[in-house]
């Protein structure tokens, strides 16, 4: 067991090493978590694995008998009338593994055509689109390792592009000590057209870990994501608006200290989360983004940016979720979930 534990994550590192990192990249909206609980708890559930179908989307390996039959929708009324949409199904199979299958839309909306003259000509619009396949395997009873399989193709108006595009993922479950951890390499592909036809664009590719801890007598389950591990300096500085250098009443070089730096620094990759349990059927999510609120808030408000809530409440044979996303201090981001088990409505 060891030795295939220790093969798999080789070939996850290896294949990372490999991988753009930084920069500018395509296909931004896959980074966007369209599923309710995962935008609850700040963008990153990789901490997860239950019978919730939704967290296959983010890691292949979460995939599980629990989710067998199991359809969910989910949608997102985005920034700027930008709308998300995300079908997923999971089936298993005791003698091969389980299997998944998602479709992801996001709508930018209509746009109106417009000759050099600014004379309306006609309509346009733009859709990215990503069909992803899932499967999943368990080494043994704590660990399970999956694989997605994405087809991306994204349209703006007469530009086209298409990639596909693997993630891997490795999940470590204890149940007696209720405790998870997981190891995710995501978008790992190739562009196989681009927009302009000209040279192959990057993708968005990021190598994350999550863990997370139920507390032994006490129905709350705390969480912690180290996002980006492949690349260390996350910190942004805009070109046309650079952090001053120098203090502008005495002129002295303003003098950064190196524990605030390094500081800075690693908490843009963690990621904060926590789920209290209310009985058996109701569920009430938090999360906070350090990284998000740093580069989204405004200089003199930071409000909620970076805060993301949410709850979970099964009624009947359908589980709901909802959360409120906090991304900018002028825009704001609601998903909304619903799945059930299709096994439900059958009779025995």
């Amino acid at each position: 067991m060891f030795k295939k534990l220790a093969y798999i994550f080789i070939s996850i590192s290896s294949i990372s090493a490999f991988s753009q990192t930084g920069g500018q990249s395509v296909y931004s909206f896959l980074n966007v978590p369209v599923p309710a609980r995962t935008a609850a708890l700040a963008g990153n559930s990789l901490g997860l694995k239950d019978d919730d179908i939704t967290l296959f989307n983010q890691n292949p390996a979460a995939l599980n008998k629990g989710m067998s039959n199991q359809i969910a929708l989910s949608y997102i009324n985005y920034i700027s009338d930008i709308n998300f949409y995300h079908l997923g199904y999971a089936k298993s199979f005791d003698s091969i593994g389980h299997f998944g299958v998602s479709l992801q839309n996001t709508n930018y909306g209509k746009f109106k055509e417009t000759d050099e003259y600014g004379a309306e000509v006609g309509a346009f619009r733009a859709n990215d689109y990503n069909l992803n396949l899932a499967y999943a395997r368990d080494l043994d009873s704590n660990f399970t390792w999956g694989i997605n399989l994405k087809t991306i193709y994204s349209k703006y108006y007469n530009n086209s592009s298409l990639a596909n595009a693997i993630d891997a993922g490795l999940t470590y479950k204890n149940k007696k000590k209720q405790f998870i951890f997981s190891v995710v390499a995501s978008n790992m592909g190739y562009q196989w057209k681009t927009y302009s036809g000209n040279a192959k664009e990057k993708l968005p590719f990021y190598f994350n870990a999550g863990l997370s801890k139920k507390l032994a007598k006490a129905p709350i389950r705390f969480l912690l994501n180290y996002e980006n591990i492949n690349k260390w300096d996350l910190t942004y500085s805009d070109p046309s608006n650079p952090d001053p250098t120098v203090d502008p009443f005495t002129n002295e070089p303003i003098k950064k200290s190196k524990f605030r730096t390094v500081g800075d620094k690693t908490l843009r990759h963690l990621v904060f989360g926590t789920e209290l349990n209310i009985g058996k059927n109701f569920n009430i999510r938090l999360g906070y983004n350090y990284r998000r609120r740093k580069e989204m808030q405004l200089p003199d408000k930071g409000g909620l940016v970076g805060i993301s809530f949410g709850f979970g409440v099964k009624v009947s044979k359908f589980n709901f979720s909802y959360a409120f996303s906090k991304y900018h201090a002028g825009g704001n981001a609601n998903h909304i979930t619903l799945s059930t088990n299709l096994s439900s409505f059958i009779k025995n």
